[in-house]
């Protein structure tokens, strides 16, 4: 299994490829698979923020530990214009876009840890981590 995946995100094509690339690397880790459809989920998410406000980006995929736990990380970053009010963003419903705007906010409640980064003009950067839970191991 590649310990790390880094998929280059410009259109449609490519949050199908983000997203096929975690749900296998998540399956190898042993989540269950109404986890791997959570976690697909939200990288799809993040994948479509990038593609729809910043055009281009990546999704970095990787295995982390951190005690006893494994589990997996996604990074989604682009240089795209930022967010300006990230507490605003990340309230369901609010959309600068076309969206319903639950997509940041969706995420975050599908991954067990989630942390956004964001400078208007220079891009964003969303972390998000699911742990494998016991039962899945």
């Amino acid at each position: 299994m590649a310990d790390e995946n880094c998929i280059p995100i410009n259109s449609e094509i490519d949050i199908v490829t983000a997203r096929k690339k975690g749900r296998e690397m998540a399956s190898q880790l042993g989540f269950s698979s109404t986890e791997l459809t959570l976690i697909a989920t939200a990288i799809s998410e993040i994948a479509r923020n990038i593609v729809e406000y910043a055009r281009k980006g990546k999704i970095s995929l990787s295995i982390g530990k951190q005690g006893d736990k494994r589990g997996i990380i996604v990074i989604g970053c682009d240089e795209g214009p930022g967010i300006p009010n990230i507490k605003l963003a990340m309230q369901d419903g609010y959309s600068t876009g076309k969206s319903l705007g639950l997509g940041l906010p969706g995420a975050k409640r599908l991954m067990d840890e989630f942390e956004i980064v964001s400078e208007v003009g220079k891009g964003t950067k969303v972390t998000m981590k699911k742990w494998v839970q016991s039962h899945a191991r």
